[in-house]
């Protein structure tokens, strides 16, 4: 039996590390890792999609995305066949935003974000107060290995002025009911994680080595 090809898409500047304990089984399916690309200047969400899909070798692939990399599987699957697509602590449509979303949108105000900030994260633990923010920004700097301030710009307002109003129903949408950059409050039609967080493909990854298979597999 041909083992099934899935590829994982990080989240917003993340490496693929982030899957590092995902674990599928061997004998039924193969892992792919895609690596973010640095976006052309006013790159349309389309191109780029496009670029990065040239780094998918397989035909009718099983796509997994988290968080912006859910965005861009979802746009990959409207350009090339795929057998399934999964978003993980992501959104099927602009309508699941939360309300600081929609105000960034209408204010521009992303457009004011540091983002060279991100680019020394270690120069900002030094500025971090309490246990948690630090432990948060030791997990970015393990994590995000993106720090291109073109590439940042690019993904922020990409993900704030996303277009897609209707969602496609096809989408299986894995979410944690403690995820605090989508709540799920704004949330339809999910798999609902008790306790999962944003970052839970890291820490919850036991649950999705138990349920992924099936969850791949299921044809209904």
């Amino acid at each position: 039996m041909d083992k099934i090809p899935v590829y994982f898409m990080p989240g917003l500047a993340a490496s693929t590390s982030i899957f590092e304990r995902i674990e599928l089984p061997e004998d039924q399916f193969e892992i792919f890792l895609l690596e973010w690309i640095i976006p052309y200047p006013k790159e349309s969400l389309t191109a780029y999609v496009t670029r990065l899909s040239k780094n998918i070798q397989h035909k009718n692939p099983v796509l997994i995305g988290v968080s912006f990399g859910g965005v861009i599987v979802q746009e990959m699957a409207m350009i090339i066949p795929v057998q399934k697509t999964i978003i993980i602590s992501s959104v099927k449509s602009n309508k699941e935003f939360p309300r600081r979303l929609k105000i960034a949108k209408s204010t521009k105000v992303y457009k004011l974000l540091p983002t060279g900030l991100v680019q020394n994260v270690e120069a900002l633990t030094k500025f971090a107060y309490g246990d948690a923010v630090k432990q948060r920004l030791k997990l970015y700097d393990r994590y995000l290995c993106v720090r291109d301030k073109c590439y940042l710009d690019w993904a922020i307002e990409t993900i704030i002025l996303w277009d897609r109003t209707e969602p496609d129903s096809t989408i299986v949408h894995i979410h944690g009911d403690a995820d605090d950059v989508f709540p799920i409050k704004y949330i339809k039609n999910s798999i609902v994680v008790k306790g999962g967080t944003h970052i839970m493909i890291l820490n919850k990854f036991k649950w999705f080595n138990e349920n992924l298979p099936k969850i791949i597999l299921n044809t209904s």
